[in-house]
């Protein structure tokens, strides 16, 4: 049996120290886990219940650089630690929780901020202000296994030089443990699963020709060069 159309490849991320590679699955984000973030968007930090939403998975890049999207006049960054899923798993518990991250990278949640405000703004998804092409850059997966749990620890962001964002992973409002049991509550998580757990304050708009550069403390850095739209 042959397929009518070619099936389109694999979207696959190197790992620090392996040869072999990390094959992309389902793609999670978790919007709205920083405090400072929730207020500068102009709402108010709780905890009930987490805001998730999905990419798809190529919309996850590994190379430098990032085509400006269309459709948009406000193109954001948001910096962000991802959990990379090793394993399958539902209903997992927050202390078993840590057993199914294979690894971390540093990522950006791209974002086309004037198409996701304006559908939030009428009850619509946010689909088109976040799962469009290349929105999902990411660096490679260092394993738990040589990095340990990333649970604390700076997070920032410069552009062009000059320092956007700047927390510690401990200020997440869900943690990691709590994200992965929720999502498992909801969702059968599998190898492969990304997990892009929130940005901090100080997200902003860029433009051709703008050089970004993230870090995660003991995950080196991210870095990209927004271009030209294609």
């Amino acid at each position: 049996m042959s397929f009518v159309v070619a099936p389109q490849p694999t979207t696959e991320i190197t790992v620090v120290g392996s040869s072999d590679t990390f094959p992309v699955h389902r793609v999670y984000c978790v919007g709205k886990n920083y405090a400072d973030h929730v207020k500068e968007m102009g709402s108010t930090p709780d905890r009930d219940p987490p805001c998730f939403f999905m990419k798809p998975a190529d919309a996850v890049i590994t190379n430098s650089e990032v085509p400006y999207p269309p459709g948009t006049k406000n193109y954001h960054y948001e910096t962000e630690l991802v959990l990379a899923i090793g394993k399958e798993g539902r209903n997992i518990s927050e202390a078993d929780a840590p057993n199914y991250i294979f690894g971390y990278a540093v990522g950006f949640d791209m974002t086309r901020r004037d198409l996701q405000m304006g559908a939030g703004g009428i009850g619509h998804p946010w689909d088109i202000g976040k799962g469009f092409d290349h929105s999902a850059p990411i660096s490679s997966i260092y394993p738990a296994a040589d990095v340990g749990h990333i649970n604390q620890g700076r997070i920032s962001m410069a552009v062009n030089g000059e320092t956007r964002q700047d927390a510690d992973i401990s200020q997440l409002i869900w943690k990691n443990n709590e994200i992965i049991a929720q999502l498992s509550r909801l969702f059968l998580l599998k190898p492969g699963d990304l997990i892009y757990t929130g940005t901090p304050a100080g997200v902003g708009a860029v433009v051709p020709g703008d050089k970004l550069v993230a870090a995660v403390d003991g995950l080196g850095e991210l870095a990209i060069e927004i271009t030209s739209p294609e």
